[in-house]
């Protein structure tokens, strides 16, 4: 009598694609020197400018005052989003490389089911990293500039910024796991990704008239980096929760264009 065995499912691949994260060495050392860089300098900059605060002039101060989310947050995600680009590329970057993508395909030839788990894995695992990496920035912060800035989550805008930096940096995640599904090589989804971070983004800054200012509020990062600004110009285009569904609709936009590719092509 033959033995029927059970189809592959996608809770299958979901175990294995979080086996694979969880065990590669460059991940869990990824995430660290994330965390501990970005914690880091903004401690060390926080403690020193508490440190000068009496010496200070009062432009300096009164901006600290306003603006402590700049410091605390904003930093902290400005250098945590070069790694999680780097990390989202290679969660799938990295099987064509080695090629492993083909032993994955052959004990799941359902592609689509490889992607959706590879996206669930990742997107939880950036929610769950980048909320607390926002949360303990907010409250080492917290802890540094109390003697002279006060700084609540019942602020304007705060609790929105905080939660939001975390799901700025899932976006981002699964942005660049997209780019590096379409791309498939390493370095050149890792240029294009943070070429678009860096560069791109910022020079559609200098684009003339009405029409420039739309497309630099639209473009994917600039649009997502509003849900972590406690305050935004009245004259912006876009509101923060705005700002991230155009992040989102980018990235899930460039998941379809990915889901397509990685269906289609060969392996």
């Amino acid at each position: 009598m033959s033995m029927v065995l059970p189809r592959a499912g996608l809770g299958g691949m979901v175990r294995s694609e979080w086996t694979k994260l969880r065990t590669v060495r460059s991940t869990v050392w990824s995430l660290v020197a994330m965390a501990a860089i970005s914690l880091g300098l903004m401690s060390v900059i926080a403690w020193s400018v508490m440190r000068q605060w009496d010496t200070a002039d009062p432009g300096t101060q009164e901006i600290l005052r306003q603006y402590p989310l700049e410091l605390v947050i904003a930093r902290p995600v400005y250098i945590s989003q070069l790694v999680i680009a780097v990390l989202g590329v290679l969660v799938i970057s990295a099987e064509y490389t080695t090629g492993m993508i083909r032993s994955t395909l052959q004990s799941q030839p359902r592609r689509l089911t490889v992607l959706a788990a590879k996206v669930g894995v990742f997107t939880a695992l950036m929610l769950v990293v980048g909320e607390l990496l926002a949360f303990a920035a907010f409250f080492l912060g917290q802890a540094i500039l109390s003697p002279h800035v006060e700084l609540s989550l019942d602020g304007p805008g705060i609790l929105r910024s905080v939660i939001g930096a975390g799901l700025f940096m899932a976006v981002l995640g699964l942005f660049s796991l997209a780019v590096g599904a379409i791309i498939r090589y390493t370095a050149g989804a890792i240029t294009a990704v943070l070429g678009l971070i860096l560069i791109v983004s910022n020079l559609t800054s200098l684009l003339p008239g009405s029409w420039g200012a739309h497309v630099n509020a639209w473009m994917p990062t600039n649009a997502g980096q509003l849900i972590f600004q406690p305050t935004v110009d009245p004259g912006a285009l876009l509101t923060p929760w705005q700002g991230l569904a155009v992040f989102g609709g980018w990235t899930v936009l460039l998941l379809g264009v990915a889901a397509y590719l990685f269906k289609h092509r060969d392996a």
